[in-house]
C-alpha cells in the first residue's frame, strides 16, 4: 500500500511539473510572438495532434485486448483475481468480468490521454507557436502523453499475473517487487527528463546572445 501511494504521488508530481513547464513554454512563446514583426508573427502555425503523442497507451490497449482474447479459453469459470501475501486467492470472479475489468482501465486511460494531447494542441492553438523557442513543445507533449502509460503498466502486469495463475499456477512475481521496478524507472524517467528540460533552458542563452 505505501509503494502504491508512493507512485501515485510520483505521477502526480510528474504531471504537474509537465504542466508547469507547457504553462511557461506557452508563456514564453506568447511574450515571442507579441515582440515579432508583423510578417513574423503571420508564420504563426498551429500543433497538430499526432497519434506518437499516445503510442504507448495505444501499445498497452491493443496489447490487453489481444491477450485477454488469448488466455479467455484458457481461464476456468470462476477466475481468481486478488491474492494473499503467500500468493494464494482468496477473491474470485466470473471469466467474463474478468475480462471487462481488466480492459477498462486500458480504455479510460488511452482515453485520458488522447483528451489531454487533444486539449494541448486545442491550447497551443489558442496562444499560438512560432518555430524558434529553447525546447520543442511537441516533445513535452509526447512525454506528458506517454506518462499515462505507467499506470497501465501496473494494470497490465496485474492482468497477466491473474491470468498466469489462473491458466498455469505460476505467478509472475511478487506485486510489491513490481512495483519497486516501476516506482524506479518513473524516478529515472523524471531525472531524465528534467536535466534535458535543464540543459536546453542553459543553452538557450548562449545561442541567443550570438545571434
Amino acid at each position: 500500500m505505501v509503494i502504491a501511494i508512493l507512485i501515485i504521488s510520483a505521477i502526480f508530481l510528474v504531471g504537474l511539473i509537465c504542466g508547469v513547464i507547457i504553462w511557461l513554454i506557452f508563456r514564453r512563446r506568447r511574450e515571442a510572438i507579441s515582440k515579432k514583426p508583423a510578417i513574423e508573427t503571420s508564420r504563426v502555425h498551429t500543433l497538430p495532434f499526432r497519434w506518437y503523442y499516445i503510442i504507448l497507451p495505444l501499445v498497452f490497449l491493443f496489447l490487453s485486448i489481444i491477450l485477454s482474447a488469448y488466455f479467455y479459453h484458457l481461464l476456468p469459470t470462476e477466475v481468481a483475481y486478488h491474492f494473499k501475501l503467500d500468493g494464494t486467492p482468496d477473491k474470485w470472479l466470473s471469466r467474463e468480468m474478468i475480462i471487462v475489468w481488466v480492459l477498462i482501465p486500458h480504455l479510460l486511460f488511452t482515453i485520458m490521454a488522447g483528451a489531454l494531447i487533444w486539449g494541448i494542441t486545442k491550447l497551443g492553438k489558442f496562444f499560438g507557436q512560432i518555430e524558434t523557442t529553447w525546447i520543442k513543445l511537441e516533445k513535452v507533449i509526447s512525454f506528458m502523453g506517454n506518462l499515462l502509460a505507467l499506470p497501465q503498466l501496473i494494470v497490465f502486469f496485474a492482468m497477466l499475473d491473474i491470468f498466469s495463475y489462473n491458466s498455469y499456477q505460476i505467478h509472475l512475481m511478487p506485486m510489491w517487487i513490481f512495483l519497486l521496478i516501476v516506482l524506479g524507472l518513473a524516478t529515472i524517467a523524471l531525472v531524465v527528463f528534467l536535466a534535458f528540460i535543464v540543459s536546453r533552458k542553459m543553452q538557450h542563452p548562449r545561442r541567443t546572445s550570438s545571434d
